[in-house]
C-alpha cells in the first residue's frame, strides 16, 4: 500500500466474476435439464466450473487481506457494510417463505379442508428431531461465539478446537435433516404444505452447508496463522452469516414444525 496515497484498495482486473456468472448460467439450465431431460452433465459442469471459482476467488481475497495488506481500516469497514447488506437480503428471501406459509395457513382454502395442516397431511412430531437439531444450532451458535473470543483473545488452540466443534455440529444439523426428509411421511408435491415446508426447511439447510464451508475455510486460515487478534474479519462475517442461520431457524421451529403441526 506504499505506493497510494490513500487507504483504499483499488482492485486488480479479475477473471472470477465471469467465471462465476457462466458457473451460474450452467447451472441453473442444467439444474432444468436434470429436472425435464434427467441430464446432469450441464448441472456438473456448472458445479466443477462453480467450485473453481470459489477457490482461487477467495484465494486472491485472501492474498490482498493478509499478505499484501489491502484490507486496511477502510476497506474493512466497507466489508462490513457489504456483509451487513447481504444478510439483510437473506432475511428479505426467508420473509417471502414466511409469507406463503402465513398466508396459507392462517386461511385454509376448502381445498385444503379448511384445517392446518391440510386434510390427509400427518405433520413431524416437534418435538423429536426437530427438537434436537434446534438444541445442535444453539449449541453451535455458543461454540461458534467462543472461536471468536478465543481469535481475539490470540488463544489459538481454543479458536481451532471450538470451529472444529461448530463445523462438525453443522454437519450433524445437516445429517439429521438429510434423515428427516427420507422419512418424511409427505413429499414437496403433497399441496401447499408440502412446498411450503421443504422449501423453506430446504433453503434454510442449503444455508447451513453454504456456513459449514464459511466456517472450514475459516478453519484452514486459521491453522495457516491467517488470522489476529485485531485482523480477522473473514472469519466474523462467517461467525454473523452462522448466527443469522440460527436465529432463521428458531422462526422455522416456532412456526412451521410446532405452530404449522
Amino acid at each position: 500500500m506504499t505506493h497510494q496515497a490513500h487507504a483504499f484498495h483499488m482492485v486488480d482486473p479479475s477473471p472470477w466474476p465471469l467465471t462465476g456468472a457462466i458457473a451460474a448460467l450452467l447451472l441453473t439450465s442444467g439444474l432444468a435439464m436434470w429436472f425435464h431431460f434427467e441430464s446432469t452433465m450441464l448441472m456438473n459442469l456448472g458445479l466443477i466450473i462453480m467450485i473453481l471459482t470459489m477457490i482461487q476467488w477467495w484465494r486472491d481475497i485472501v492474498r490482498e487481506g493478509t499478505f499484501q495488506g489491502h484490507h486496511t481500516m477502510p476497506v474493512q469497514k466497507g466489508l462490513r457494510y457489504g456483509m451487513i447488506l447481504f444478510i439483510m437480503s437473506e432475511i428479505l428471501f426467508f420473509f417471502g417463505f414466511f409469507w406463503a406459509f402465513y398466508n396459507s395457513s392462517l386461511a385454509p382454502v376448502p381445498e385444503l379442508g379448511e384445517c392446518w395442516p391440510p386434510a390427509g397431511i400427518l405433520p413431524l412430531d416437534p418435538f423429536e428431531v426437530p427438537l434436537l437439531n434446534t438444541a445442535v444450532l444453539l449449541a453451535s451458535g455458543v461454540t461458534v461465539t467462543w472461536t471468536h473470543h478465543s481469535i481475539m483473545m490470540s488463544n489459538r488452540k481454543e479458536a481451532i478446537q471450538s470451529l472444529f466443534l461448530t463445523i462438525m455440529l453443522g454437519l450433524y444439523f445437516t445429517a439429521l435433516q438429510a434423515m428427516e426428509y427420507y422419512e418424511a411421511p409427505f413429499a414437496i408435491a403433497d399441496g401447499v404444505y408440502g412446498s411450503t415446508f421443504f422449501v423453506a426447511t430446504g433453503f434454510h439447510g442449503l444455508h447451513v452447508i453454504i456456513g459449514s464451508l464459511f466456517l472450514l475455510t475459516c478453519l484452514i486460515r486459521q491453522t495457516k496463522f491467517h488470522f489476529t487478534s485485531n485482523h480477522h474479519f473473514g472469519f466474523e462475517a462467517a461467525a454473523w452469516y452462522w448466527h443469522f442461520v440460527d436465529v432463521v431457524w428458531l422462526f422455522l421451529y416456532v412456526s412451521i414444525y410446532w405452530w404449522g403441526s
